[in-house]
């Protein structure tokens, strides 16, 4: 079930659907806002824990090409210094972005302590019902960072009018526009309040799932599975330009021409390369490229009828995610991180994984709505384990959470050792899993006129 049908779908009666409701509405962020923040800790006088004192991502002056040193952090303990990249400051220095250095729990809480058959959780994953003795699960995301709605609509409007220029979802701007995908960006990208930058990422987005809609689930046209491996490699010819012959270049670009999606994904890639670097484009292009492997994926599923086991989809998950979305959130706030930083295997591995648990929010939104056939994680773990969706919807929560606490342990690590642009790049990825959280559970858009 593609982004846009579940964003649209209404919501469903049954009692997952008050659950999956009661979940992501909870006013619980267990979540530090701030992850580059030490943890909170007792005073000296055993009062109340103390945290940071406002939610917020490292500062200082934007656009490609600032150094290390611009952005100022202070110098970890004796013990670590020698892993400190060049030009950072010395200990006690202060300036714009400076934050203490981050604290790193010997082992993270909850992580990996429970298995997709688990039925326990960390305190923080499953604790008690107010109103009943039954366990309610939690999950540990932080909060978002900051909510323009103003800033959100502007995007959503602009959006539109793209949308309609390109050609996708024809007969169908409403629904983009009541989605409020213009709103997401918004909240996930809170290091920028320039609507053009966001409306750049905005654009990718809506191209890349353009892509489902429109060849794999059949939300714009009817789905032909036994084309979309043709279709697809006919898309990626734009995604990673084909250069043909000169006597036969021209069919290949009237196909192009004649496919709306084919003309998002050219118009938003070209838009990107006015914000980032021709390293930060070509990135996308990588994420695109992978994501076009997941959509074949459920062409296979489609076309053979097969329900993909929780391993298998999770894998899946793991390519078919926001991960390209999040692949922006330097280009987005005027930095960039280095390439031989975002390649890292420690790097990719962090980075996928918050995408993972991204999308498992978003398969827990599904469980609230109306197709019982979609696939997604709590409806196959219930499935494949045959218990109760309410079990489903708590061992999902389980794995988000393992996911989640496993990002802030490491990501935390290696921000100790890394670049101020990796640290700050670290820090717009958690900052990304709150905005999108946030985007699912409180939009009044979905959730009724009582969202806040």
């Amino acid at each position: 079930m593609s982004l846009m049908a579940r964003m649209s779908a209404s919501t469903a009666t049954h009692k997952a659907a008050d659950l999956v409701e009661a979940l992501l509405r909870d006013s619980n962020r267990p979540g530090r806002p701030d992850l580059l923040a030490p943890p909170a800790v007792p005073t000296p006088q055993g009062g109340v824990p103390e945290g940071p004192s406002a939610p917020r991502l490292p500062g200082g002056p934007t656009g490609l090409g600032v150094s290390a040193a611009t952005i100022r952090l202070p110098a970890p303990p004796a013990r670590q210094r020698a892993a400190v990249p060049l030009g950072a400051p010395a200990p006690g220095r202060t300036g714009v972005g400076a934050r203490t250095v981050p604290r790193v729990p010997a082992t993270p809480p909850g992580a990996g302590s429970v298995g997709s058959h688990g039925s326990g959780g960390s305190p923080d994953t499953i604790r008690p019902a107010a109103d009943s003795a039954s366990a309610v699960p939690v999950l540990y995301c932080p909060p978002a960072l900051r909510d323009d709605p103003a800033l959100g609509d502007e995007v959503d409007d602009r959006l539109v009018e793209w949308a309609e220029e390109v050609g996708v979802y024809p007969g169908q701007l409403d629904r983009v526009r009541s989605a409020g995908f213009g709103r997401l960006i918004m909240l996930a990208h809170p290091e920028t309040d320039d609507p053009d930058r966001l409306l750049a990422a905005a654009k990718c987005a809506l191209a890349e799932w353009s892509v489902d809609d429109h060849y794999v689930d059949g939300e714009v046209e009817e789905a032909q599975p036994e084309l979309l491996g043709q279709r697809l490699a006919i898309a990626h010819s734009v995604i990673d330009q084909a250069h043909l012959p000169l006597s036969y270049a021209p069919q290949l670009e009237e196909v192009v021409q004649s496919d709306p999606v084919m003309v998002a994904l050219r118009s938003s890639l070209k838009n990107l390369a006015r914000y980032g670097s021709s390293t930060q484009v070509r990135r996308l292009r990588h994420e695109l490229a992978i994501m076009f492997v997941a959509y074949n994926q459920e062409g296979v599923w489609a076309a053979t009828g097969q329900r993909p086991p929780v391993w298998e989809f999770l894998m899946h998950r793991h390519e078919n995610s926001f991960v390209p979305c999040m692949a922006l959130i330097d280009t987005v706030a005027g930095y960039e991180l280095p390439a031989e930083e975002f390649s890292d295997p420690r790097v990719r591995r962090l980075f996928t994984m918050a995408g993972s648990a991204t999308v498992i929010v978003n398969d827990l939104y599904s469980m609230g709505k109306e197709d019982p056939s979609d696939f997604s994680v709590p409806r196959l773990i219930a499935t494949e384990d045959g218990c109760s969706e309410r079990e489903a919807i708590e061992r999902t929560v389980v794995l988000h959470d393992e996911l989640m606490h496993t990002y802030e342990a490491e990501a935390s690590a290696l921000a100790l050792t890394g670049s101020p642009e990796l640290r700050r790049f670290l820090a717009g990825v958690w900052a990304w899993c709150g905005g999108s959280r946030e985007w699912h559970a409180r939009t009044a858009r979905y959730h009724g006129t009582g969202a806040a």
